[in-house]
Formats: structure tokens, sequence, C-alpha cells
């Protein structure tokens, strides 16, 4: 297991509240006291921001990598020119870099000191990457986390964990399933789920 690790130099989320959560978290709390806003919904709301809207983009990435081999080499040399090209940019994902993953390899992300993440391509971040438990085991204990969603990696296969900052966000190009030739872009798209781009989990088989 490798750990890559960078200096961070931004606000440390999981210890304390930005100025501007800070003021988010505020609104909500107003909007939900006033009866404007009923917290199921917006629970709901976040979840589908969370597992279905934003990570789409990022699984149209992972697609036209498995499709287009030109494409994969051009994500491979310059991730961020290559995924702006597919109109997904902008904030929290200003310089990307693509890992992917191989019969050899199996990459991970995690942001040790707070939650950067790769807002364009997977929308907003998951609860369970903000937490300290994943943020301080991911980089100790790998195999186990991963075992903890379901993956279990053969032991031969070297686990590489990349811690994100303020200036880099990484985006993991899942394993293309077997059985998937043939397939359309939209079609590999389904399979690629919000973990499997994190590195918590795999692309889905086909079956």
């Amino acid at each position: 297991m490798a750990h890559d690790g960078h200096h961070h130099d931004h606000d440390h989320e999981g210890s304390e509240l930005s100025p501007i959560a800070l003021r988010v978290k505020a609104l909500e709390s107003l909007l939900v006291e006033k009866g404007y806003v009923d917290p199921r919904a917006l629970d709901v709301l976040i979840e589908t921001y969370e597992t279905k809207i934003g990570p789409r983009n990022g699984a149209r990435v992972v697609a036209r990598a498995w499709a287009d081999l030109d494409f994969a080499e051009w994500l491979k040399r310059d991730a961020t020119a290559a995924i702006a090209s597919l109109g997904y940019q902008g904030r929290q994902g200003e310089h990307m870099v693509a890992l992917f993953n191989t019969p050899e390899t199996h990459n991970m992300v995690v942001c040790t000191l707070c939650s950067c993440y790769p807002w364009p391509v997977l929308g907003l971040p998951p609860v369970w990457y903000k937490s300290m438990p994943y943020r301080s085991r991911a980089v100790i204990e790998p195999r186990e986390v991963l075992k903890e969603f379901g993956v279990e990696l053969p032991e031969g296969k070297d686990v590489r964990v990349w811690d994100s900052t303020a200036e880099i966000r990484y985006l993991v190009i899942p394993e293309r399933p077997a059985g998937t030739e043939g397939f359309g872009e939209e079609q590999l798209a389904e399979l690629v789920t919000r973990d499997s781009m994190i590195g918590t989990g795999l692309a889905k088989s086909p079956a």
C-alpha cells in the first residue's frame, strides 16, 4: 500500500466549519424553523445530489475513457482538460488527476485533513467521506476499510491511497467490467457507481 500525501492549505471542515459552511448551516436552520423547508425533503434532495445527479457526470467521463482509447490517453495526460471537454468543470474541479485501476493496482481516494472532493464530476461528498474514521483509517488500513464497503481484493493487488488537497482532486477510473464488449457509452455509464470513482467500490457487472 502506498500513500501519496500532499500539503493541505484550506479549511478543516471535519473539525471546524468554514465561514461559508457556517452561513449555510444558519440559513438551513432558519428555513426549517420558519417552516419553509421540510428537513426530510432536504435530506432526500441532498442524497439525490450525492448519489445520482452529481456522479452521473463522472460516470460519463469513465464510460468515455472505457470506450475511447484516445480520450483515455488524454485523461491520463491532462485530466482537467479532458473532463472539461465534456462540459464538466468549475470550482472544486480546477486541477483534476485521473487514477486508472488495473489488474495489478487499485486506487482509493481520501482527504485526510478535511473533505476535498471533485464536485463537477461527483457532486456532493457523501457523509462518510467527510467522517474522521474514514479519513484516518483509509490511510492506515485501506484493505479493512474496503472490506467494510464490500470490496475484497486479491492479496497480490497493490492498494494506493491518494490524499486530495486544495490543489488537486482525484477521479478513479475503475476497471471496465467483463462482458461489456459492444456496449455503448450510455450502457457503460450505468455500470459506474459513485463509490467506484472514489475507489471504495467497483463498477457493476452487466449481469
